[in-house]
């Protein structure tokens, strides 16, 4: 089969690099977020506001980057890929030092709405990148990738940790945090593939209404991100009030649930291709609906604390693979993924918060019982992924966006 002229042509060696150096770049995004959310009792105590009001300024960021995530495709368009995500990476590594610095709770929503902002753009300009290695190297990548977004938020949690327990200023830890992991983004963002939009291609609308193939994929999405939202929020104060287990084995329920999604994303990749997207995502969904019924149905706080953990091995693949998926459909893989990323991101947001209330109007038994059938939705779901098989079925060739170009030189 004649190679299109208009499809991007690389070197493997290239390419293997440009893996490595997306990794990086999903590792320094991780780490931002981890460093955040470590500091935020910090930073409701300078900004004097109460635990009603940082509920409201936290969500903020799901806001700004729903909003602003139709407009990577514009940038990358408009700049390159590699130059789109070099500027959008530096200003969300930058935008960390904006929450310590507000005073007050209006300059607290208006700094995070940037913070926010910025990190949807820039997740959507890194996983645009990410599913183009993948396509290029011809075996699943996107699992590990979120793995290492996974591990850099460890990595930024823990050096959090360390500057809250010595008492450090936030404003300076943020200040020389964001220094480091600005500078640590620009020399990985300079090996990640530099492609350009054709000379003739029409730039993509700035505010547009995400693809139908991309609402779709999204809804198996907003399935694993509730039931992800929901236990990594929830799944303390369920072992405590509904098990009546001690602080210290309700607060292991979190970490058993973050730990199985981490290490099931690092080794989700060899999973995905020795089985696929399909089944992967089926297999995971029945996973987590045994866990979610393993938690509603425990007689004790044991089985409830394994149930949490099957929840995140079942739902822990999913989104990276549906962000794959959604960047294999259409002609604009950004707009797709930023269609997905604005559902999960949404679902994020109203997770935590659909919980309690339901949690209120009846109980918190049955607000899991809600999680375990949105769990059981990847299970009837799971097809939709197909779109994102790799290969062509004509020619095995794999898949590659035509409306790009690499850059000359």
């Amino acid at each position: 089969m004649t190679q299109d002229p208009a499809v991007p042509v690389f070197g493997m060696e290239q390419i293997r690099r440009a893996r490595y150096a997306v990794a990086a770049v999903f590792a320094v995004h991780g780490a931002v977020t981890g460093s955040f959310a470590t500091r935020v009792p910090w930073i409701q105590d300078h900004a004097s506001v109460s635990a009603g009001q940082l509920g409201l300024a936290l969500a903020f960021p799901a806001i700004g980057a729903s909003l602003a995530m139709p407009l990577a495709g514009s940038v990358s368009h408009r700049l390159g890929a590699r130059t789109a995500l070099r500027g959008l990476l530096a200003l969300w590594t930058l935008a960390l030092i904006l929450p310590a610095l507000a005073p007050n709770l209006l300059t607290l929503c208006l700094a995070l709405f940037v913070y926010g902002a910025t990190a949807g753009m820039s997740d959507v300009a890194m996983n645009a990148l990410g599913v183009e290695v993948e396509n290029r190297l011809d075996r699943s990548i996107m699992s590990g990738l979120h793995g290492m977004w996974s591990v850099g938020a460890l990595v930024g949690s823990a050096a959090g940790t360390v500057a809250a327990h010595i008492g450090a200023d936030a404003r300076l830890h943020h200040t020389l945090a964001a220094l480091v992991l600005t500078a640590l983004g620009l020399v990985a963002c300079q090996g990640v593939l530099d492609l350009r939009s054709l000379p003739d291609e029409e730039a993509p609308p700035r505010f547009t209404l995400p693809p139908k193939s991309a609402l779709v994929i999204g809804a198996v999405g907003f399935c694993a991100v509730f039931a992800e939202g929901a236990s990594m929020d929830w799944s303390a104060v369920y072992l405590r009030d509904i098990m009546g287990s001690s602080a210290g084995l309700a607060a292991a329920s979190t970490t058993a649930f973050a730990l199985t999604m981490a290490v099931a994303r690092i080794a989700g990749d060899k999973v995905v291709d020795r089985f696929g997207s399909v089944r992967t995502v089926r297999v995971g969904g029945f996973l987590a609906t045994a866990g979610g019924l393993l938690v509603v149905l425990a007689p004790g706080p044991a089985l409830a604390l394994c149930g949490f953990g099957l929840m995140g091995l079942g739902v822990a693949v999913v989104v990276p693979l549906a962000f794959a998926a959604a960047g294999r459909t259409g002609s604009n893989p950004s707009r797709a993924i930023a269609g997905v990323a604005t559902i999960t991101y949404t679902s994020g947001l109203i997770a935590p918060s659909a919980i309690g209330s339901l949690a209120e109007a009846t109980s918190l038994l049955a607000s899991f019982g809600l999680v375990t059938v949105l769990a059981f939705g990847l299970v009837l779901g799971a097809g939709v992924l197909r779109a994102g098989d790799r290969k062509v079925a004509e020619s095995g060739a794999p898949r590659t966006a035509p409306d790009r170009t690499p850059a000359e030189g």
